[in-house]
């Protein structure tokens, strides 16, 4: 059980050593962590802030937690937005994000990209079966809860659980298309009427889902914004870790 292992990890780091290796998944460099036989497995995507050490001792975290298998493929090919672009309060500024935006963080081909990875990983890690998730950090939220609605079904296709911390653009319609069960996890900082839309449709008959707002936290705070040297963020932020491997435990 996921509560059993989360009682037994170390307290989160400020100063981490990820713990996993890389290898190309679907043409992708690709963090790996977990058993090489899984009988589980998690793609976790990160923010627009790309490999970040605080997504890998996430997703290290979630493999611990659960003894599953969880990946991090780099999406950007080693390109990511640049913290200096942001706020985006120059010409400049709004010109390189827009062109990052419509570039490597393309949703519509990052989803494509993501259903080639799911088929390559689920081919290299056979004795996972139907048991896949998919887990993204804001932008990555977005991207696989498209993967988690229309057409999610078959072997080496289907996730039976998703899920987000404080996602972008959250829109009704695809927690409306939702086939998986979703975590939600959001931050005062993401708009809260499209929280809790989502949160009323996760609560319908025939959906599956939890959606909570950490209301101390701000937008990025389990992704590459975390300050894991602040307290509070690093409590918050492990809180979030074990709440999304206790979801997964229950769904995957």
């Amino acid at each position: 059980m996921a509560s059993d292992a989360c009682a037994k990890l170390p307290p989160v780091s400020s100063d981490y050593v990820p713990k996993g290796t890389y290898e190309t998944i679907a043409g992708l460099n690709t963090y790996v962590i977990g058993p090489e036989s899984p009988s589980k497995a998690i793609i976790d995507i990160y923010d627009i802030f790309g490999i970040s050490p605080q997504a890998l001792q996430g997703a290290d975290r979630l493999s611990a937690a659960l003894g599953a298998l969880v990946i991090v493929p780099d999406f950007f090919a080693g390109a990511r937005a640049d913290p200096s672009w942001l706020p985006a309060d120059t010409d400049e500024k709004k010109a390189a994000f827009a062109k990052f935006r419509a570039e490597s963080a393309d949703v519509p081909r990052n989803v494509a990209k993501l259903l080639e990875v799911r088929r390559a990983a689920g081919e290299r890690w056979a004795s996972a079966g139907d048991n896949w998730g998919v887990f993204g950090l804001c932008w990555g939220g977005k991207v696989g809860v498209l993967a988690c609605g229309k057409d999610n079904e078959g072997p080496g296709r289907v996730f039976k659980a998703g899920g987000t911390a404080h996602p972008a653009a959250l829109a009704g319609e695809d927690a409306e298309a939702l086939t998986a069960a979703y975590i939600c996890l959001a931050s005062p900082g993401e708009p809260v009427e499209a929280v809790k839309q989502y949160a009323e449709i996760l609560a319908r008959p025939g959906k599956v889902g939890v959606v909570e707002t950490y209301k101390d936290m701000f937008h990025g705070w389990m992704g590459a914004r975390a300050n894991l040297g602040d307290e509070k963020n690093k409590s918050e932020y492990e809180r979030g870790y074990s709440q999304v491997a206790e979801f997964f435990a229950k769904y995957l």
